[in-house]
């Protein structure tokens, strides 16, 4: 029997940062067993260069990374979701689209490194700090025993990881 393969929506506002990296990350992570995709409620267009910066300093793909409305992830031939997760306050609060499927959601906020002021090392620091805790948390998700958990305790769970820092 193969496993199953859960398709994982990131939104932030503006998906030039957080959620991207997040895509990243769990598409590395996921090996297969996870597809990630990104998207903002009002998204700048571009990918912050410090994002792209730091994932190839990582050896992560970037060639099919951007910005994007989430609009494009609640349409009828979109991909099926089963767990759309906001990680910036902002977007959580706002009033998502209705995805097909009703996917679990959960909101493992993160602090804005695009907002940092100061020089690039400043700049650079707040971005790899975003990654760093969006990677823990991913490596907790990736990890969670799915076929064990029922609905219920699996929403719990993902909802649980959005408070480890």
């Amino acid at each position: 029997m193969s496993n199953p393969r859960y398709n994982v929506l990131f939104l932030c506002t503006g998906n030039s940062a957080r959620s991207i990296l997040a895509e990243a990350l769990l598409n590395n992570a996921g090996k297969g067993s996870f597809q990630a995709f990104s998207a903002g409620s009002h998204p700048t267009g571009k990918v912050s260069p410090y994002v792209l910066e730091l994932l190839e300093k990582h050896h992560f793909p970037t060639g099919s990374l951007r910005s994007k409305n989430w609009d494009e992830f609640a349409q009828a031939d979109s991909p099926h979701l089963d767990f759309v997760i906001t990680v910036c306050d902002k977007a959580a609060g706002e009033v998502c689209p209705v995805w097909p499927g009703q996917p679990m959601t959960a909101h493992w906020g993160i602090p804005d490194p695009v907002l940092v002021e100061g020089g690039d090392v400043e700049k650079r620091r707040a971005f790899q700090d975003a990654m760093n805790q969006l990677q823990r948390r991913i490596s907790m998700f990736v990890s969670l025993p799915f076929e064990k958990l029922d609905r219920i305790r699996l929403q719990e769970a993902v909802r649980e990881i959005g408070k480890t820092p």
